[in-house]
């Protein structure tokens, strides 16, 4: 029991070396911002309705404070990065992580948004949206890599269908952003 904690809390290269081993998602920033924007759009919206109506209130003004900070909560984006054979999701309160050698399944859930569940043998799990891999290739390397050893290994039962797919996705992506940068598009 004692060995399977500690290879979930300290995988392989996840914490060792230098900060320079990790790759991070590159539009986290971005989305933070845009998840602010959201936000305070909505704040100065309703506070302004208020405002108009006449019926401005000191009460009324921290409800919608609450309710756009409900709004930045549920827009807020998780920090996705990857290393050497592991892939971490931060969101506000607690990271998830996996090791990306030794997943034993991939599924792409659908829905309104589309989302991608690693597992690994631990039974440790990160659940994040496919888009952050589209977005940052450094990252789609490290898990594609990763996730071939998993494959050759014999340890990735279940979702080999949903990474080929996301490597085409991936291949077709980068295909168009080469197109767009020679203007063949």
């Amino acid at each position: 029991m004692g060995r399977r904690d500690n290879a979930r809390r300290a995988p392989a290269g996840a914490r060792a070396g230098t900060p320079g081993d990790a790759v991070h998602d590159r539009r986290w920033a971005r989305d933070v911002r845009d998840a602010v924007r959201c936000a305070g759009v909505l704040l100065v919206l309703l506070l302004l309705v208020d405002w108009g109506a006449g019926r401005i209130a000191l009460w009324r003004a921290v409800l919608w404070l609450a309710l756009s900070l409900l709004l930045f909560l549920v827009l807020f984006p998780a920090r996705v990065s990857a290393g050497q054979d592991w892939l971490a999701s931060r969101r506000l309160l607690r990271e998830h992580r996996v090791r990306t050698d030794l997943l034993v399944s991939v599924r792409c859930l659908g829905g309104v948004s589309q989302r991608l569940l690693l597992r690994d043998a631990f039974g440790a799990r990160v659940e994040m949206d496919p888009d952050t891999l589209v977005h940052n290739p450094e990252l789609w390397h490290l898990l594609a890599e990763s996730a071939r050893k998993a494959e050759a290994g014999g340890l990735l039962l279940c979702g080999q269908t949903a990474l080929h797919r996301l490597s085409a996705r991936m291949e077709r992506e980068t295909a168009l952003a080469v197109f767009k940068a020679s203007g063949l598009e």
